[in-house]
Parts: structure tokens; C-alpha cells; sequence
């Protein structure tokens, strides 16, 4: 019964992955990435019944367009421009973490390629009260598939690897970067190096 309430007191500590995550989170940089990772895939939930409801459902679509307009690239950035080259420095060849970046950048690439047909589709449904297509569809299925699929290589190789091999100067050096990319004041201490 105490693990359950931990686990609940820590969910609502974190949050739902239903609005952006929380910046003070940035401050270990580790755990604000798997929680942006939560968001991502409460996202890509919105994007699969975007898809299958026969109706198209506006706000969903608007939900999925602020992700995708205002958070995505910073998290992608987040990633390619600083985790990715700190994890290459820092790990041993025979950690495989250059192959397991090339994959996740791989399908990175590709989602990155299909959101410009994303924010089309949902914005063309949203300004004229259409319903999306079968290749918007189709579309929005591969876009989330592809997220999917970097998260979960994420989350179970490199989040992990990361925690073991980045030192406190690393973490701190990623938190600054993060903060800096969203226009925050740099903190002074990253408690969740060591």
C-alpha cells in the first residue's frame, strides 16, 4: 500500500503528460527529458484518435498542433544538440550508443520529415471544418509511430545509460543548455548528477 501512494504522490509531483512539461523539472535534466517523453506519448495518444474518430475532434487537433509548434523542437534540440554529443563523449564504444543514436535519429528524421503534412492536414480541418482524409490518416498513424519508437529506445537504453555515465558537470552543462534554449536563467545546482 506505501509503494502505491509513493507512486501517486509522484505522478501528481510530475504531472499527467496532458500540458507542457513543468520547467522547474530542467534543474535535473534527466527527469525533465522522461517526463517530456510522457507528454510525447499522451501526445501521440491524441494523435491515434485523431485519426480513428470519424469526426474530426478540434480541440484534439489543436492540442496536438500547440505540442507540435511550441515543445517538439525544443525537445528535439534537447536531444541532437546536447544529450546525443554528451552520451557519444562520455560512453565506451562498447556501450553501442552511437548505433542506438543513429536508430533513434533515424526515426527522429522521419517523424521530423511527416510534421510538416501533421500541421497541414489539422490546420486545413481546423480552418475549414473539414474532416481528415484517409492519407491524413495514414499520415498522422506514421507520424506517432515513428515518436513511438524513438521513446521507447530512449527510454530504455539511452535514459538509462545517460544516468550512469554523465557526470554532474555534464548534467549541469545539459540543464544549462535546456534552460537557456527556453529563454530560463541557468540554477546553479544539478542535484541528480553524481
Amino acid at each position: 500500500m506505501k509503494g502505491q501512494h509513493s507512486l501517486r504522490t509522484q505522478r501528481v509531483r510530475r504531472g499527467d503528460g496532458l500540458s507542457p512539461t513543468d520547467p522547474s523539472l530542467l534543474a535535473t535534466p534527466l527527469e525533465f527529458l522522461c517526463e517530456d517523453h510522457v507528454r510525447e506519448r499522451q501526445v501521440c495518444a491524441v494523435i491515434d484518435r485523431l485519426a480513428s474518430y470519424v469526426s474530426f475532434d478540434q480541440s484534439a487537433a489543436q492540442t496536438v498542433l500547440q505540442f507540435v509548434n511550441e515543445e517538439l523542437n525544443l525537445h528535439m534540440r534537447d536531444e541532437a544538440e546536447d544529450l546525443f554529443p554528451l552520451l557519444a563523449r562520455r560512453c565506451p564504444a562498447e556501450d553501442g550508443i552511437r548505433s542506438v543514436i543513429s536508430r533513434i535519429c533515424s526515426d527522429l528524421d522521419e517523424a521530423a520529415r511527416l510534421l510538416p503534412g501533421l500541421r497541414d492536414a489539422l490546420a486545413r480541418c481546423l480552418d475549414t471544418g473539414a474532416t481528415l482524409t484517409v492519407e491524413d490518416r495514414q499520415l498522422l498513424i506514421r507520424f506517432a509511430g515513428h515518436v513511438r519508437r524513438h521513446l521507447a529506445a530512449e527510454n530504455a537504453i539511452l535514459l538509462p545509460i545517460a544516468s550512469a555515465r554523465l557526470t554532474r558537470c555534464d548534467l549541469q552543462k545539459l540543464s544549462r543548455q535546456m534552460r537557456t534554449r527556453r529563454g530560463l536563467p541557468p540554477v546553479m545546482d544539478t542535484p541528480d548528477a553524481d
